[in-house]
């Protein structure tokens, strides 16, 4: 049976594991602006090279903890995404984009608990990000825990813009720290990559839901951002609503998805 529109990100059900609510106060309690400077520092070091489908093969080890509509293994998240863009005859590119959108979650591979980078803590790797170095809006997931931030105390991290200037763009700013700003970072860094820009920008700011879900962040947005908007609005609907308990074979996806990875990607390997 699908599932109502309304009930997904409905974190008020009853049945969400409290696990969710606690995900939120660590990740709303730790990302701070420096944390995000230090975690780019760390693990965007370019230094591990992983084929594709290797990295893929990893997310059947991994489940959202923060996510309250799946408990699958986030790589049937990611094929059921892919073949929804797939089965409305999305340009490749795209289907490719469903397929890896999640694939910097397999940072946990060489993450901490105390970095929130590990199976056990996932509070720097999955969840809704929000901007750092600025005021936390109330449209973030459980706005109470907003006041836990420190950098909410910060006069330099605590206003409207904070640290930023009025219209700067998207592009220019400093997100809680995840898997989306990390795959988006090795992507950028890997020559071969020739996923278009639209494409690269679902990946970066899908999880960004204070912004194109909740309408915040609107005095730091560029012109450039509303297309940016309509495209991450464009992506969401296969992202958040193709989520169901389907399970689909990972090898068996590979005839059809790796041909695709390897026109956008190369054939050689990744450097995370």
């Amino acid at each position: 049976m699908a599932t109502a529109k309304k009930e997904f990100r409905n974190y008020d059900k009853l049945d969400v594991n409290a696990a969710v609510r606690e995900h939120y106060r660590k990740m709303r309690t730790n990302q701070t602006y420096d944390y995000v400077l230090r975690m780019k520092k760390k693990y965007l070091t370019f230094s591990r090279p992983m084929d594709l489908w290797d990295a893929m093969e990893k997310l059947n080890h991994l489940i959202d903890v923060s996510d309250p509509d799946l408990d699958l293994p986030n790589v049937q998240h990611l094929i059921q995404s892919a073949e929804a863009i797939r089965a409305d005859n999305r340009p490749d590119w795209m289907q490719l984009v469903g397929l890896i959108h999640d694939l910097g979650k397999m940072m946990y591979l060489w993450g901490s608990d105390e970095d929130g980078t590990s199976q056990a803590e996932q509070w720097g790797l999955v969840g809704d990000v929000f901007v750092v170095g600025c005021a936390l809006p109330d449209t973030c997931v459980y706005p109470d825990f907003n006041a836990l931030n420190a950098d909410m105390s910060d006069p330099r991290y605590n206003t409207p813009e904070g640290v930023y200037e009025k219209g700067c763009g998207l592009d220019n700013l400093e997100l809680a720290w995840g898997h989306d700003e990390y795959l988006y970072q090795v992507l950028s860094n890997h020559a071969e990559n020739r996923i278009p820009k639209e494409g690269m920008v679902m990946i970066r700011y899908h999880s960004f839901y204070p912004w194109h879900n909740g309408g915040s962040y609107e005095s730091l947005m560029s012109p450039e951002d509303y297309l940016y908007k309509e495209w991450i609005l464009d992506f969401n609907k296969y992202d958040l609503y193709t989520k169901c308990e389907q399970i689909y074979d990972l090898d068996e996806m590979k005839d059809y998805y790796l041909p695709i990875a390897e026109k956008y990607l190369g054939k050689g390997p990744i450097y995370w």
